[in-house]
């Protein structure tokens, strides 16, 4: 097996990837990230490159396996622990997955942030002979999921937001920001959640991500960057309208703030200029893809 490491940008990436992927022989690409790392505009564009190799690749968000959400438990602090894999219906989702690599058909799943619930509307899906399996989501890279499958069968991949934004020579906006200001747009716009019901998540979000991915990320075959340099100048104008909502006596105002802060620094720039497979068109809209 050939294993890349080395963490470069997704742009340069895919098509190697794509060849590794045909190589192994993979039925199962799982592909895993912290929240808003671009883990969706990946698992498409990486279908897109596999197409070319004569693949028929079949798309599944674990997103859609959630729980409806007046089902999941309130942890020990009494809040909703919206990033814990028990969140997942796992045993649905290990059913559909060895129906599919079965050749049986199967109806996916979609789920309804805004409504809460999980939703049924016919989408049948069949794997071919040439047919790949491209499952994104936070938790992709746990081994829980698909236990029974052999690890020859997979292909692994890691993707995250990784560049640091340098604002002087002792300054800097750390990536988990980066991430949280695409994050308060993405649900703001196709969520329904204010910035300052996101900012509330946060905490529960990074103890998600340091339980779930952290421990699974080594596994990964290849690791993806998909943080874009000028992305803020493009997320101003949507984030800052956002912010501005954000109550100044709560606990969430001093991220807001610190947010705002951030963002003055940068001149908008339009967002016509952003090709419709860019990785942003995940959390502005505009997207060539389906989300």
């Amino acid at each position: 097996d050939v294993e890349v490491r080395k963490v470069q940008p997704a742009d340069y990436r895919l098509f190697q990837v794509a060849d590794l992927i045909c190589q192994r022989g993979a039925r199962v690409v799982m592909l895993a990230g912290p929240s808003s790392s671009g883990k969706t505009t990946s698992a498409n564009r990486l279908a897109t490159q596999l197409r070319v190799h004569g693949k028929k690749p079949i798309l599944m968000g674990l997103d859609d396996y959630y729980i409806d959400r007046d089902m999941i438990p309130a942890g020990s602090d009494g809040k909703k622990d919206f990033e814990h894999i028990n969140t997942i219906d796992t045993k649905l989702f290990g059913e559909h997955i060895a129906a599919l690599l079965q050749g049986n058909p199967v109806e996916l799943p979609k789920y309804n942030f805004v409504a809460g619930k999980r939703e049924w509307a016919g989408h049948w899906m069949q794997l071919h002979e040439d047919s790949v399996i491209i499952i994104e989501g936070l938790h992709a890279l746990n081994p829980e999921l698909i236990p029974n499958i052999p690890r020859e069968m997979t292909f692994k991949i890691y993707v995250s937001a990784l560049t640091t934004v340098n604002l002087d020579n002792h300054n800097w906006i750390p990536t988990s920001d980066v991430r949280l200001i695409r994050r308060i747009v993405r649900d703001y716009r196709y969520r329904g959640y204010s910035a300052r019901e996101t900012i509330a998540r946060l905490d529960s979000v990074q103890r998600g991500e340091d339980r779930w991915i952290a421990p699974f990320q080594e596994e990964a075959d290849v690791m993806f960057n998909s943080a874009l340099l000028f992305e803020l100048a493009v997320l101003k104008r949507h984030a800052e309208p956002i912010l501005d909502e954000v109550p100044k006596y709560c606990d969430e105002y001093t991220t807001a703030h610190r947010l705002k802060k951030y963002l003055s620094y940068f001149e908008s720039i339009p967002e016509r200029e952003i090709p419709p497979t860019s990785f942003l068109r995940e959390f502005v809209g505009g997207s060539s893809f389906r989300y």
